[in-house]
């Protein structure tokens, strides 16, 4: 066997009751893990292996992101030009707008780079919500060549809505149906079955889905970021965001469902008896002011619940830091957290485990995905399974990240990319941007662009 041996860090083997080895090392060969544990055993043992240093930093399993926008990458810097003094005029004129200028090519690039990010922070397997109206068929695929490009592993699909007219709902469809065919199961890439917020979708597009979404496959959708959601599908359709889906079948145990804040209790109860997840994207939140999920009261309904970024970028650790400090802000109580936000990435990896049907997925023992990062902090104090969660939000959440391994390829090394040239890519994606926010300057941005 062709070994490699990643080792000199404090090596934390991953999930909620993580061991902790001070000195520790892991080896991997081709896209498994085959040892973990203390570095003067394991080096040892394979005296032969290609040795990778961590230089001191933390050792762990790579992260998981369950929602993110790849395209909107190329967004940094766009001025609106138009008035967003709340969430449905963000949509319409930002997001919305910039959706329906995307060609293959911004796609493209958009994805490269949002990708390159995700490696950049050490996030090995990301689940991407996209939409680009006028340029549908195929979009999925561009975006999973980017990914592979990138090497990371991801799970993509084509945000499904009414916004565009019946046409482009039915396109949306068979786009997600296309290319869950093509990539059903694919090692790295996988697909579920995207849908936007239930107040840009018509009853009979969701009763569409449902009949045609296949067998444990779930849909990925937006679910009460802001009130506009609930308000105007109680007043256009007779039921809320959560029922609508629960009527058409698509509620279930593989449903994830961003955001989550303007919810009833009966919402949340419904979602937990489903078994969906909810994922919190608290940066998201804050940056479009539509609220925040109050994670202790819906996980103690008995809610699933991930961590996501929304598109804001692909630092997971800086994602569940914001949590954090803004829960206890928010509260003004300087005691919560603990309790309830470090299983926010243990259900991340829960649910990509589903997904690939890989169930050591998020660990770092023998038989998982080389799916393995290091932190480029090393701990000044004794880290130790008790007050890991403490080290990550106060010392590892704005660290760099030094190595990169994703099912065993070396994406980043000492900080840098193996799979693309970042100065080249940075390049392609002024040449593309350009054109880009020239088309989107051109939409109307005083027409709402809401399905009727």
């Amino acid at each position: 066997m062709n070994e490699s041996v990643l080792s000199n860090g404090v090596l934390v083997t991953g999930g909620s009751g993580s061991d902790v080895v001070s000195d520790g090392a892991v080896v991997w060969s081709g896209d498994r893990i085959v040892d973990a544990g203390g570095r003067a055993d394991l080096l040892a043992r394979y005296p032969g292996a290609r040795a990778l240093d961590a230089q001191g930093g933390v050792i762990m399993p790579g992260l998981v992101n369950l929602h993110h926008h790849f395209y909107s990458a190329l967004a940094r810097g766009l001025d609106p030009g138009a008035p967003t003094r709340d969430f449905p005029e963000i949509l319409d004129r930002l997001w919305w707008r910039l959706d329906r200028a995307l060609d293959t090519e911004a796609i493209r690039v958009s994805a490269l780079l949002a990708a390159a990010d995700c490696a950049r922070w050490g996030c090995t397997t990301v689940f991407d919500h996209h939409a680009s109206p006028t340029a549908i068929d195929g979009s999925l695929d561009l975006i999973a060549s980017a990914v592979d490009q990138a090497g990371i592993s991801a799970v993509l699909c084509y945000e499904v809505t009414d916004r565009n007219g019946p046409a482009g709902a039915l396109a949306g469809i068979e786009e997600n149906l296309r290319f869950l065919e093509a990539r059903e199961g694919h090692p790295r890439i996988r697909g579920l079955f995207g849908l936007h917020a239930s107040f840009t979708l018509r009853d009979e597009t969701l009763a569409a889905v449902g009949e045609r979404r296949p067998t444990g496959i779930g849909c990925h959708t937006h679910v009460g970021e802001h009130p506009v959601d609930g308000e105007s599908s109680r007043e256009r359709w007779g039921a809320g965001p959560v029922e609508r889906l629960h009527r058409f079948g698509l509620l279930d145990d593989r449903a994830l469902l961003a955001h989550g804040i303007h919810l009833a209790g009966g919402d949340y109860r419904q979602i937990a008896d489903a078994g969906a997840t909810i994922i919190h994207n608290p940066e998201s939140n804050a940056n479009n002011g539509v609220g925040r999920l109050r994670i202790g009261h819906v996980s103690g309904l008995g809610c699933r619940v991930g961590l996501g970024t929304d598109g804001m970028s692909g630092s997971m650790t800086r994602a569940l830091r914001f949590a954090y400090l803004n829960l206890r802000g928010s509260t003004e109580d300087p005691t919560r957290g603990f309790g309830t936000l470090p299983g926010l990435l243990d259900e991340n990896a829960k649910v990509a485990r589903d997904v690939f049907g890989e169930p050591l997925l998020g660990h770092l023992e023998p038989g998982a995905p080389a799916d393995i990062i290091v932190v480029d902090s090393p701990p000044p104090t004794v880290m130790e399974s008790g007050n890991a969660f403490s080290h990550l939000v106060y010392g590892l959440a704005e660290a760099p990240v030094r190595h990169t391994i994703a099912r065993g390829r070396v994406v980043l090394e000492d900080f840098r990319h193996t799979t693309m040239e970042l100065s080249e890519l940075v390049r392609e994606a002024r040449e593309v941007s350009g054109p880009l926010w020239e088309r989107f300057h051109a939409l109307d941005w005083d027409t709402p662009y809401i399905g009727e």
